[in-house]
């Protein structure tokens, strides 16, 4: 096991090198320049030029790189101009938001996906399979945005029974003591009721608008692996010896059908890192895809690096997870590995 992690590793870092390097380069090529966006309007030529010294950014490349790599060696991702404040301490700040809105909507898609997946392929051809087509076709067709603004039209300025899109909580309340960063966690270990359901009621919209773009690529791919698994000869075997229709279904095809679902977990949830900027931006979510995007829009280098390394890093924590996933259910990984 511990192999297998040191291996997975090690052979992430080249990836994560690359990483920096693109990201490196691309914040260099983006148009506008940085010094003249915070000297302002007004300013003279000299002082533009005298910030960009200040930057560093009259620098070659090369040296700038290595100085990038120089801090990177040492933690420090450097500093945002938009805020003042370390990039790191800004991140850590806010991916705990970003983290808590992924995995809601992660959790929420598979408790749907899963067993309408599973659904249509026991029912092939039936109503249920042409509902579940349906469903995934229409949520996968719309984009996320509008998705976002359509139920946030629908069910806060129609019918009212959604909370204002304005963040993580609601003004009237305090936020939770920090302890992990995750509202509904640190509410509910503070033991206040009241204030983990407005957690919770902020929350909904934008998990609900998430899930439902990643819900086609898990209830196919469940389908489509339940109906291969349905037809192998060990799943005859055991309808044959009389095992309940049930244990059947659960503990032999289910079980076996989940190796290519775990894949698609994995994509899926790059691609909700992925699109919660959108989102963020959408419900005035405070994560780092909405601070990436207003450093973006002010040239802020420093920020933007910052966050692809943050997503880098996150994707290569979930293929170690997700191959770790695979040991556990099916041994047989850890022999042919």
């Amino acid at each position: 096991m511990m192999r297998l992690v040191l291996w997975r590793i090690l052979g992430a870092l080249p990836n994560l090198l690359g990483v920096v390097v693109i990201t490196f380069l691309l914040t260099r090529a983006l148009p506008g320049d940085p010094a003249a966006y915070f000297a302002g309007q007004s300013a003279s030529n000299e002082a533009i030029e005298q910030i960009r010294s200040q930057l560093g950014l009259d620098r070659p490349l090369p040296e700038q790189f290595v100085d990038y790599l120089m801090d990177l060696a040492r933690g420090d991702l450097g500093q945002s101009l938009s805020t003042g404040q370390s990039v790191g301490t800004e991140i850590l700040a806010r991916l705990p938001a970003s983290l808590e809105l992924t995995l809601a909507a992660l959790v929420l898609a598979v408790c749907i996906a899963l067993p309408m997946g599973v659904m249509a392929a026991v029912r092939q051809g039936t109503w249920v399979d042409q509902l579940a087509r349906v469903v995934t076709t229409a949520g996968v067709s719309l984009p996320v945005f509008f998705t976002g603004l359509l139920l946030t039209w629908l069910f806060y300025f129609v019918l009212g029974w959604a909370p204002s899109p304005i963040g993580r909580l609601d003004p009237s309340f305090s936020p939770p003591p920090t302890l992990t960063g995750f509202y509904l966690i640190d509410a509910a270990l503070a033991g206040d009721g009241e204030l983990w359901r407005a957690c919770a009621g902020q929350l909904v919209m934008p998990a609900i608008t998430m899930a439902l773009f990643v819900l086609a690529p898990i209830a196919r791919m469940t389908r489509a692996s339940m109906l291969a698994v349905l037809s192998s000869d060990f799943v005859r075997t055991a309808r044959a010896l009389g095992l309940r229709p049930g244990t059947v279904l659960v503990r032999y095809a289910l079980r076996n059908a989940l190796l290519p679902v775990v894949t698609t977990l994995g994509m899926v949830f790059s691609f909700l890192l992925g699109s919660n900027v959108l989102v963020e931006k959408v419900f005035s979510w405070p994560g780092i895809g909405s601070f990436a995007i207003e450093s973006l829009t002010a040239s802020d280098y420093a920020p933007v690096q910052g966050f692809v390394l943050t997503m880098g890093v996150l994707y290569v924590l979930l293929n170690l997870l997700i191959d770790l996933a695979y040991l556990l259910i099916d041994p047989r990984v850890a022999m042919q590995a």
